[in-house]
């Protein structure tokens, strides 16, 4: 038999998916705050992704999060932050910090699963198939197919602005930008401004 995807649930208040998760396939082992999750994380070498709470009574998931990926032993550990704000802007914050992913509370359980399969098959796949600086062939090819103005747009999304600030500071109508986002996202082969980002900090087009 396969081994479980382990999962690190740091969450003050772990049940509902400490209790959850078990019945999706997911061996979950829980820590109630960050000090205890970077215990148990440079002492367990088989954790395959964290989910990780930004709001905890010890150190912060920000805080957090900068020493997961500080630790040799956790650095490629993949992390998907789980937040109560809807913030554009610290959420690039936290990409640049080394996030894999977000997800914004309250979210229904198939979000959560989708995102979780979604970012273990991108750590799974970078790990196959990632050349130079983890930068694949296909994401070059994507970039290069990018218009100037869809750059533009892009480059916007990764400094945390929201569509009506982008419409602004490019004389669009929010709905022009609503479209040249489409448009990234399917060149990109992405679905969510989070992985657009991602996509941009591996190609360079904004930094770490």
């Amino acid at each position: 038999m396969a081994d479980l995807t382990k999962i690190l649930l740091v969450d003050d208040n772990p049940k509902y998916l400490e209790d959850v998760l078990p019945f999706y396939g997911y061996e979950v082992i829980c820590a109630t705050g960050g000090r205890q999750a970077l215990e148990i994380l440079s002492s367990e070498s088989a954790v395959d992704i964290v989910l990780l709470d930004v709001m905890m009574p010890d150190i912060d998931g920000w805080e957090t999060l900068k020493a997961i990926r500080n630790n040799p032993v956790s650095r490629n550990v993949p992390v998907i932050m789980v937040t109560a704000v809807n913030d554009d802007k610290k959420m690039v914050s936290g990409l640049k910090i080394g996030a894999d992913d977000y997800i914004v509370k309250p979210f229904i359980l198939p979000n959560l699963l989708a995102r979780i399969e979604a970012v273990l098959r991108r750590a799974k796949t970078s790990q196959v198939t990632a050349v130079s600086n983890n930068v694949t062939i296909n994401q070059i090819n994507s970039v290069n197919s990018l218009t100037s103005r869809e750059k533009d747009v892009l480059l916007l999304v990764t400094q945390g602005e929201s569509n009506k600030s982008i419409a602004n500071k490019l004389v669009l109508s929010e709905v022009t930008v609503k479209s040249h986002l489409n448009s990234i996202f399917k060149k990109l082969n992405v679905t969510n401004r989070t992985q657009a980002v991602l996509v941009a900090m591996q190609m360079h087009l904004v930094e770490n």
